[in-house]
């Protein structure tokens, strides 16, 4: 298959503290791999993938960036034009969970597109000592208008279904992505048929 079967390219953002696994699930999503001592991100890391979602496929071009204030600055651009956000914290972490209205404040002032879709995620399930509920996680997502889910990058849960129910989301909100590459809205006025989410890790809200 070449370009011309992609439905659109979306600009997807992965933002959130720094250690809290942004790149190893990027890295689990893309490559299928996971690396115990994956080092920090410096600046901003950028991987390219292609999704087929029910008969669409879409390009997502995904930018992991850094969680360190150091970095901060090289962000306000990134956030420019993104129709998709996940948003990171460690469920061992309560820390990680307490920063998110700064990020979801970031998020609001630097991005264009203010319909864009928001996906949070608690990674590190598969760690004992946990801080953060899941019911925290949930109640933080609902009040934020949010898609959420747990995962964990090392064993792959939920991983996929991220980035997946993100996008779908996407394609289910035309506006969003249809004037930027070539106007098409095939097969996305089916939502109601679409399959049905992962196993009831995801909340729609």
């Amino acid at each position: 298959m070449d370009d011309q079967d992609i439905l659109t390219t979306l600009k997807i953002l992965i933002i959130g503290e720094s250690g809290v696994g942004k790149s190893s699930l990027l890295l689990r999503f893309t490559d299928d791999t996971f690396d115990p001592e994956q080092a920090a991100t410096i600046g901003v890391d950028f991987k390219v993938k292609t999704l087929s979602l029910d008969g669409n496929r879409a390009k997502l071009a995904i930018w992991d960036t850094a969680g360190q204030e150091r970095f901060r600055t090289l962000t306000p651009s990134y956030y420019r034009g993104a129709q998709g956000v996940i948003l990171v914290y460690d469920v061992c972490s309560r820390g990680s969970f307490s920063k998110l209205d700064a990020w979801l404040n970031e998020l609001e002032t630097f991005s264009t597109k203010h319909d864009m879709i928001k996906m949070l995620v608690g990674n590190k399930i598969d760690k004992d000592k946990r801080e953060v509920s899941k019911e925290d996680g949930l109640r933080f997502a609902r009040k934020h208008h949010m898609l959420f889910i747990e995962a964990s990058a090392k064993t792959k849960e939920g991983v996929q279904c991220s980035f997946e129910e993100l996008v779908e989301k996407i394609l289910q909100t035309p506006g969003l992505w249809e004037t930027d590459r070539h106007g098409m809205t095939l097969g996305v006025d089916n939502a109601d048929t679409a399959r049905p989410s992962c196993g009831g890790y995801c909340s729609v809200v």
